[in-house]
Formats: C-alpha cells, structure tokens, sequence
C-alpha cells in the first residue's frame, strides 16, 4: 500500500520559509512524478510545482516561481519543497502527490497524480 505523509507546515511570518516534506513508502518512488499542490479556504485545490521522474526537470505555478523550490531525494524516498518570501496568499493546506510508476503525463493535473499525502497546513500572517 503506498503512502505519502507530508511533514512540516506551520505557522510563519510574512518573508519566512519553511521547508515540507514528503515521504513515500510502499512503492517505487524514484519513477514517479512528485507534485505539490495546494488548497486555500474557499478555494479549489490549485497546482504549485512538480518535478519529473523521467529528467529531473521542474515546474512552478508563476505565482512560486523564484520563491519556492522542489526537489527530490531517491535515495530518501522523499520530496521536499523549500518555500522563502512567503506571502499570506501562500496560507493553505499543501499536499504532496506521485504519478504511477514511470508515467508521462500532465504534470499540472491533478487528477494525473494517483497517491495524495493526507495535507499539511502553512500558515503565513502578515
């Protein structure tokens, strides 16, 4: 059974970081993509950044580019997603995901991603 459990939310002020984290058990995770995603109160579930299993390339939500970081550690089963010059636009809860082993899909959808951690609330105050 594969799980994804994503630590490291918190409470933080405007121009902080913080750093999540992601960790994949029962399958093989350096084949998957890795996406994070987020969901802000009222709002629908919107993509913030994936990273490929295929090339290591990225991806991010203009509205992260140059203020967040994915990154992946295969040895670690763990993605991780460095997060600075928070802004409370930024406040949701964030969900790691992985693909299906060695899938090359739309790294932007959700609804490409087949496992999904349980969430982790950040919180920026301004």
């Amino acid at each position: 059974q594969v799980q994804l459990v994503e630590s490291g939310g918190g409470l933080v002020q405007e121009g902080g970081s913080l750093r999540l984290s992601c960790v994949v058990s029962g399958r093989t995770f350096s084949g998957s993509n890795m996406g994070w995603f987020r969901r802000a109160p009222g709002k629908e579930r919107e993509f913030v950044t994936a990273i490929l299993w295929s090339s290591s390339r990225t991806y991010y939500a203009d509205s992260v580019k140059g203020r967040f970081t994915i990154s992946r550690d295969n040895a670690k089963n763990t993605a991780y997603l460095q997060m600075n010059s928070l802004k409370p636009e930024d406040t949701a809860v964030y969900y790691c995901a992985a693909s299906k082993p060695y899938y090359s899909g739309r790294y932007y959808l959700s609804s490409d991603y087949n496992y999904w951690g349980q969430g982790t609330q950040v919180t920026v105050s301004s």
